[in-house]
């Protein structure tokens, strides 16, 4: 008898999913800073990204490119659409993290463990957009700047 189609990419969603220690929380997994699951990324290891100064110009190009390249189709601030919500994910992740899931997101897939978990969790692939070091480097930025902006408007008059 056949298996129904489909059968198999649910069977491989839950045997990863399995094999990662479960579902993560908010795409905030696999970290010793907070996150749901248990694997450590050597990519992820340090200060978060969005501790350092924001450089407003940088993150403007950065906010072009997040609108040109169709980031915002799968990505929300503060909702999750398809994939992670990007809100505070300058605060979870590494500067260094963000880079190579933004530049070598098949790469990370296969071997990072906290791209497997998000693979796993939302069962989709992000895309690889074809930047360079520099043009992610500017989305990082505005994902700080995102995340800046978040915690003034948090805080108390």
């Amino acid at each position: 008898m056949k298996a129904p189609p489909g059968i198999w990419l649910a069977v491989l969603v839950t045997l990863v999913t399995a094999g990662c220690g479960g579902k993560a929380e908010d795409g905030a997994a696999g970290t010793s800073n907070g996150g749901g699951g248990s694997s450590m990324s050597r990519l992820d290891a340090g200060p978060r990204a969005g501790e350092a100064a924001v450089e407003e110009a940088q993150a403007k190009l950065g906010e072009g490119l997040f609108q040109t390249k169709g980031c915002s189709a799968c990505h929300g601030f503060g909702r999750r659409i398809s994939c992670p919500d990007l809100q505070g994910v300058s605060m979870r992740r590494t500067a260094s993290w963000m880079e190579n899931q933004i530049l070598h997101p098949e790469k990370m897939t296969k071997e990072d463990p906290i791209a497997r978990q998000l693979f796993a969790q939302f069962s989709l692939q992000m895309p690889n957009q074809g930047l360079t070091p520099e043009e992610a480097r500017n989305v990082i930025e505005f994902l700080k700047h995102k995340d800046h902006e978040s915690a003034e408007a948090r805080k108390p008059s």
